[in-house]
């Protein structure tokens, strides 16, 4: 019998350079919910007219 733990660390399949983790695939879709959240913000009007007096 296996742990949780030992679970989470079972390889997936390959990715790129080596095989990937059950924890490595959800550290990765964290990121990448965390970064596309970031993507989507609106830019605040101050940030934008600060930039505008750049030009």
């Amino acid at each position: 019998m296996r742990s949780a733990d030992q679970k989470k660390n079972e390889p997936l399949g390959r990715t790129g350079g080596g095989l990937a983790t059950r924890k490595d695939r959800t550290i990765g879709e964290a990121l990448r919910r965390v970064y596309q959240d970031a993507a989507d913000e609106r830019v605040p009007d101050d940030l934008l007219d600060l930039l505008s007096k750049l030009d």
